[in-house]
C-alpha cells in the first residue's frame, strides 16, 4: 500500500507544477472516445490478486492544457475470500504540459463503484490521481497509457470484513479517437513592417556614408542607432547589443553574463542625464504572442539588473519579439543576430563628466 501513496503523492506534485507552466495558444477542441485496457494491482487490504479489466471514456479537449473526461470501467480478479468486481465510473480533468506529438500529462478523477465480492456488494466513492502521456499516430489516432492510484471508500458496506477503505492502483493503457478534422494553426497576425531607425539630418549636398554622427564607427547611411554613446562597442548596424546570451526559452541570466552588465552600467553612469531604453528582440520562430512575452521578460531582466545592482535610475524596457530585425530569419546565423538585447539612447547623449 505504500507505493500507492507515494504514486499519489507524485502526482499531485507533477499536477501542481503543470499548473504554472505556460505555453502558446492552442486550438485543437474536439470530441473524442477513448477504449482502454486496465491491470489493477490490489491494495493489501483487499487480500486479493491482481487483475484486469477495461473501459472506455468520452472526452472533450478544452484548450491548450485541459480535457475533460466521462469513464466507465469494469474490472475483476480473484482473491483469499473470492473474487471481485468492480463497475464504476469517473469524472477526469486532464492536465498537459504541452500539446505535440508526445504530450504528458497529470489526471484527477472523482466518481463511484459499485463493489461484489462474496455475495455482498455496495456502491462506494471513489477519487483517482496519476500521470501519463498520449503519442500521436495520426490526426484521429493517438496511443494513451497512463498509471494511478485509487482510493475507494464503500461507507460501510461491508464488503470486505474490519475496513471499507481501499487503496489499488491501475495502469492502463488504450487508444483515443478524435473526430472530425485537427484544426489548423492559427494564422499570426500581421505585423507591420518596422521601419529602420532614421539616421540623423544632414545637409542635403552631404553623403551620408561618409559621416558618422555619433562617433561609433557606422557610417549615418547604415546606422540604425543615431545616438549611441562614445566608447561602447556597437554592431555592423551602429546598435548598442549586450552580450547577454540566454537559455532557450529562459529570461534568467547567467552570473557569466555579470561582468558585461557591469561594463554597461559604468559607460551610462558617464552620461547621468541620457534615459537608456532596454529592448528585448526575438527571431521569427514561434507565435507572435510568446515572442512578445519572452523579449518583454529578457529586456526587463536587464533592466532589473541594471537598476538594482547599479542604482540607475533613467533606464526602462520593453519587448518588440521579432519585429524589428536585423538580419534575415531565413538562415540560422541570421536568426542567431536577431535575438538580442539592444540597449537604445533616447535623445542626443550629454558630453561625458
Amino acid at each position: 500500500m505504500r507505493k500507492n501513496y507515494v504514486l499519489a503523492a507524485a502526482s499531485l506534485s507533477a499536477m501542481s507544477f503543470l499548473s504554472m507552466v505556460q505555453a502558446d495558444e492552442y486550438q485543437d477542441d474536439r470530441w473524442y472516445i477513448a477504449p482502454y485496457g486496465t491491470f489493477i494491482n490490489s491494495g493489501g487490504d483487499r487480500r486479493a490478486d491482481d487483475g484486469w479489466g477495461g473501459g472506455m471514456g468520452l472526452g472533450k479537449m478544452l484548450d491548450e492544457h485541459l480535457n475533460v473526461e466521462a469513464r466507465g470501467f469494469y474490472q475483476g480478479f480473484g482473491g483469499d475470500s473470492g473474487n471481485w468486481d468492480l463497475t464504476g465510473g469517473s469524472a477526469d480533468l486532464q492536465y498537459y504540459l504541452f500539446r505535440d506529438t508526445f504530450s504528458p500529462y497529470a489526471v484527477l478523477g472523482l466518481g463511484a463503484m459499485n463493489t461484489s465480492h462474496g455475495g455482498d456488494s455496495g456502491v462506494g466513492f471513489i477519487g483517482e490521481a496519476g500521470v501519463g502521456f498520449t503519442y500521436d499516430v495520426m490526426d484521429n489516432f493517438m496511443l494513451r497509457s497512463d498509471v494511478r492510484y485509487r482510493y475507494n471508500n464503500n461507507f460501510n458496506a461491508q464488503v470486505q470484513p474490519g475496513t471499507d477503505e481501499f487503496h489499488d492502483m491501475t495502469v492502463n493503457v488504450g487508444f483515443v479517437i478524435p473526430f472530425g478534422e485537427k484544426p489548423a494553426p492559427a494564422p499570426a497576425p500581421a505585423v507591420a513592417k518596422a521601419e529602420p531607425l532614421a539616421p540623423e539630418p544632414t545637409p542635403v549636398e552631404a553623403d551620408c556614408s561618409t559621416l558618422d554622427g555619433d562617433n561609433d564607427g557606422v557610417n549615418n547611411c547604415d546606422d540604425r542607432c543615431p545616438n549611441s554613446l562614445s566608447g561602447i562597442h556597437v554592431g555592423k548596424y551602429g546598435c548598442w547589443i549586450v552580450d547577454v546570451k540566454f537559455d532557450n526559452d529562459k529570461d534568467i541570466i547567467k552570473p557569466q553574463y555579470y561582468p558585461n552588465l557591469d561594463s554597461v552600467a559604468e559607460a551610462i553612469k558617464k552620461h547621468p542625464d541620457t534615459r537608456v531604453e532596454v529592448q528585448g528582440h526575438t527571431s521569427k520562430t514561434g507565435s507572435y504572442e510568446h515572442n512578445m512575452d519572452l523579449s518583454e521578460r529578457r529586456a526587463k531582466a536587464v533592466k532589473d539588473y541594471l537598476v538594482d545592482s547599479h542604482h540607475l535610475p533613467n533606464v526602462t524596457s520593453r519587448g518588440y519579439g521579432w519585429t524589428q530585425p536585423i538580419d534575415t530569419n531565413d538562415t540560422e546565423e541570421g536568426r542567431a543576430n536577431n535575438r538580442r538585447v539592444q540597449l537604445e539612447v533616447e535623445g542626443k547623449p550629454q558630453a561625458e563628466h
